[in-house]
């Protein structure tokens, strides 16, 4: 008998998988946060004997390498795969016993595209395929992109990826689980995945590697490929470094006086309050990054990387578990942090500043009165706003935002999103840097039902 337990690693989008049974297991993709890994294979009251590595990962920091440290697992990583430390190599049809008393054993897959190198592990019990590990290559209805790697491979790797999904169709049966790393939220996904489960079969009748010719696959694939996150330059390098060991400890405390001094001296001082809580009172100067959601992946994408950060939160659970998050993508240290609200923040001579929320109906109102000029500021990807975008507005993505403040027109800037989370972030950028704004918190549907001009496709 086996199991495969799943650990979501829901802020950046990914799974990974503890699978085993009754007395061993393996580990796929871990996170860096390799206590959860730990933790399932406690209540499973099974030895971590394996870890494995689909592909050296774009998106986050493996804990993979610690976990082997650890638990004294064999750390198996694909063989093309240029690494600076030891581990098993693992090449196409290399077979791995996981527990010998369960007749559990994986076998590899070479499935590149997502990576030169990429490797998929298929889940055998006594010879038979019961799941398999597909980790950026066949994903949800989509595959991973091809992109991550160099640009002058992403074409030859966007072939790769559609023979890899069909070397997986064909070689397996149609009920095998698959189980990706990527795909419920990730940028490394080609597309948006919708759904959580899928097998071997659903993905033959819906997943367009297999349904369509390669070239109008490859065509379509490249042509849909959204912004990739400015921090993926980092993760391949560091993974193949071999990451350091995660510390989670306490950063060192700041005061207001510190505060001040971070934020005069150009760090980045960044509120893990909610959105709301933020509008209505701040240290000036700090932005926003709401500790629920994904935090790691804007935070990471928007600040210069290696910038000194300082955090402030409402509670030391909610700073923790920051600090968790941002570790997955490399952001280890943050050189101060404070608890509590901003009346505790600031300097005895300041208060907290603020500044208006709003719904698209305000906006539309606001336009109708004609009282001053009002800039509508979208910070939605490109991608986005193929479905539509507010008549005149200005359109700078708000992970772009922060080089090209300067673009933004005189006036009192109104800015949106999708539905209020990156507006928030980007109205706390103009706000640091002395602009009159509001953020509109509301969903991108209610623009039209408010009776403001919605043109489809984007406006420029």
């Amino acid at each position: 008998m086996f199991f495969v337990d799943t650990i979501e690693v829901a802020g950046l989008g990914n799974r990974s998988y503890l699978a085993g049974g009754k007395v061993t297991a393996v580990a796929v993709d871990p996170p860096r946060d390799i206590d959860q890994v730990i933790a399932a294979a406690a209540r499973r009251g099974v030895r971590i004997s394996h870890v494995v590595e689909t592909h050296v990962h774009n998106d986050y920091v493996t804990g993979g390498l610690e976990l082997a440290r650890l638990t004294g697992a064999a750390y198996l990583v694909p063989a093309g795969a240029t690494v600076a430390f030891e581990r098993v190599p693992v090449g196409d049809g290399d077979r791995t016993d996981v527990d010998t008393g369960d007749g559990l054993a994986l076998r590899a897959l070479a499935t590149p595209g997502h990576t030169p190198h990429h490797t998929s592990y298929v889940l055998e019990e006594d010879g038979t395929a019961v799941a398999v590990f597909t980790g950026g290559s066949l994903l949800i209805g989509t595959v991973g992109r091809p992109d991550l790697v160099e640009p002058r491979l992403t074409e030859r790797l966007a072939r790769a990826q559609h023979a890899s999904a069909r070397r997986l169709a064909a070689e397996l049966p149609d009920e095998t689980p698959v189980l990706p790393t990527h795909g419920f939220g990730s940028f490394c996904s080609s597309a948006r995945a919708e759904g959580g489960d899928t097998t071997i079969g659903k993905e033959k009748a819906s997943n367009e590697a297999l349904t369509r010719d390669v070239d109008t696959f490859v065509a379509d694939l490249l042509a849909g490929l959204d912004d990739v996150p400015a921090y993926y330059v980092h993760m391949g390098p560091a993974n193949a470094a071999g990451p350091a060991p995660l510390d989670l400890t306490p950063p060192a405390v700041a005061d207001a006086d510190e505060i001040a001094a971070r934020l005069a001296a150009g760090e980045w001082v960044v509120d893990l309050r909610n959105r709301v809580a933020f509008a209505e009172g701040h240290v000036a100067g700090s932005v926003n990054f709401e500790a629920e959601g994904q935090l790691a992946t804007y935070l990471a994408w928007l600040i210069p990387w290696g910038r000194p950060l300082t955090l402030l939160a409402e509670s030391a659970g909610q700073l923790l578990a920051a600090q968790r998050e941002l570790a997955r993508v490399g952001i280890d240290r943050p050189a101060a942090a404070a608890t509590g609200d901003p009346s505790g923040w600031v300097r005895a001579d300041e208060a907290p500043v603020s500044f208006p929320r709003a719904k698209f109906a305000d906006l539309a109102d606001r336009r109708r009165d004609g009282h001053g000029r009002v800039v509508v500021l979208d910070v939605r990807r490109e991608s986005e706003r193929t479905g539509g975008s507010v008549e005149g507005a200005v359109h700078i993505p708000v992970h772009a935002l922060h080089r090209r403040l300067g673009e933004v027109p005189d006036g009192q800037v109104w800015v949106h999103c999708a539905g209020g989370m990156r507006a928030a972030i980007a109205a706390s950028l103009l706000h640091a840097a002395g602009r009159d704004v509001v953020a509109v918190d509301d969903a991108f549907d209610a623009a039209a039902k408010a009776g403001l001009t919605v043109r489809s496709g984007p406006c420029r």
